[in-house]
């Protein structure tokens, strides 16, 4: 009875207004207050406890990573590479859109960063050539929930660090789930350019590819530096977020010039304004899932989701069904962090492992960023597409469907997530 309190106060603060993370501290430490078994300062130190992790110190590095990218005039070099790749196809500026997605998933790991650095420039794009502004934002949307997918990926560093797997096969198990994603994407694109007509943007030509290649090479060297680090065991993830970061420093400080102090510095301030933000929703929603499997929630749940069906296929469909309804409701990182030591045992009976259980997860509540109320990449591009955020939510709905079938595809073939990290680690 105690834990419908727990939840009743979570959601009356969230309906309230209150910040998530102020949210799940409160309601934990009114929670503890009630039932008097442990002293109100468990909160302080689990909430320390929660960050208190090497691994955690990529979240920092990869999000300055991108933030550079973003001020150095990266994403350009990137976009321009893509149209000389994908622009000859029919609507291709929807296809340069997927594709430059993908590369830049190899450098940022946030589905944010992408809407908001790559998004700018692939939507004015996409208005200039006369494209559907709903067309310009719905494609965004989808393609920029890659990112988080194709490592690296900071959800993936969070659900490893809570999960307790490997980092390491975690990010390998993403790549071949998000280049599926880029591939259902660019199939819809394909259907709507040939009922829409959409023109082709320009001719596909050698000499172009040639020059945006080299224009746009030492930033290609990013998602190799990172990736390969990690594959090969040169660079933990930390390590490779913090390489990552001063690579991008070269480039905009020292090779492209296009990085003043000026504009460092506020970068800089951008990095720990985030970090700040999703730390603190770390270091809360962990107090949170402590209260919750100190009271044995994960045992009544998996007996509550068991007395439905002991079919693996149907629990896993209730599984990804919670979760698509909590990545309406619930910011990325928390959610990872209350509902992994909830949700993971039950995924293990079920014969799932738990870094397929990590894919599984992660693409649900990436797929959450593009629902409403939260929304949070829904908000991003209708700010910068000065689009209502309702014309947003519209315009992303039929992109969803690829999503769907790519996430049905990676919840029921566990080949196409554990093939590459069985391949690579074991």
């Amino acid at each position: 009875m105690l834990l419908v309190l727990l939840f009743v106060l979570l959601f009356g603060l969230i309906a309230l207004g209150v910040p998530v993370a102020i949210s799940l501290a409160a309601s934990s430490a009114i929670f503890l207050l009630i039932e008097g078994r442990v002293p109100e300062v468990v909160v302080i130190h689990r909430m320390v406890n929660g960050v208190d992790s090497f691994p955690l110190l990529a979240i920092p590095f990869f999000i300055l990573a991108g933030n550079l990218m973003n001020a150095a005039g990266i994403t350009e070099r990137i976009f321009d590479f893509a149209k000389a790749i994908f622009g000859w196809m029919r609507g291709g500026l929807g296809h340069v859109n997927v594709g430059a997605s993908v590369i830049f998933a190899g450098m940022s790991g946030a589905a944010v960063a992408d809407a908001g650095g790559l998004g700018a420039i692939e939507i004015k794009a996409m208005r200039d050539a006369n494209y559907d502004p709903g067309f310009a934002v719905g494609i965004t949307a989808a393609s920029s929930t890659i990112g988080p997918i194709i490592p690296p990926s900071l959800p993936m560093v969070i659900y490893g660090v809570v999960a307790g797997a490997s980092i390491g096969q975690l990010f390998a198990a993403g790549f071949v789930p998000g280049v599926l994603m880029a591939l259902a994407l660019m199939a819809m694109i394909a259907i709507y350019a040939r009922r829409r007509n959409y023109p082709v943007d320009q001719p596909f030509r050698f000499d172009v590819l040639g020059v945006t290649f080299l224009r746009a090479f030492l930033s290609l060297m990013t998602p190799v530096i990172i990736v390969g680090g990690i594959l090969t065991g040169a660079f933990t993830p930390t390590e490779a977020a913090i390489a990552a970061c001063v690579w991008a420093m070269f480039l905009g400080l020292v090779v492209y010039r296009t990085l003043s102090l000026k504009r460092f510095l506020r970068v800089s301030f951008d990095t720990i304004e985030t970090t700040a933000v999703v730390l603190f929703i770390v270091a809360a929603a962990t107090i949170f899932a402590w209260v919750l499997t100190s009271n044995r929630a994960p045992e009544h749940f998996a007996a509550l989701i068991l007395q439905v069906s002991d079919n693996p296929i149907i629990v896993l469909l209730l599984i990804n069904l919670i979760l698509l309804i909590v990545g309406c409701f619930m910011e990325t990182v928390a959610a990872i962090t209350i509902l992994t030591p909830v949700l993971l045992p039950i995924a293990v009976k079920m014969g799932v492992d738990p870094v397929h259980f990590g894919v599984i997860m992660v693409l649900n509540l990436m797929i959450g960023l593009l629902t409403p109320p939260i929304g949070m990449v829904l908000y991003v591009l209708s700010r910068v597409s000065n689009i209502p955020f309702e014309r947003c939510v519209a315009a992303t709905a039929p992109f969803l469907v690829p999503l769907f079938i790519v996430l049905g595809l990676v919840t029921f073939i566990p080949a196409l997530t554990m093939w590459l990290p069985t391949l690579i680690y074991r």
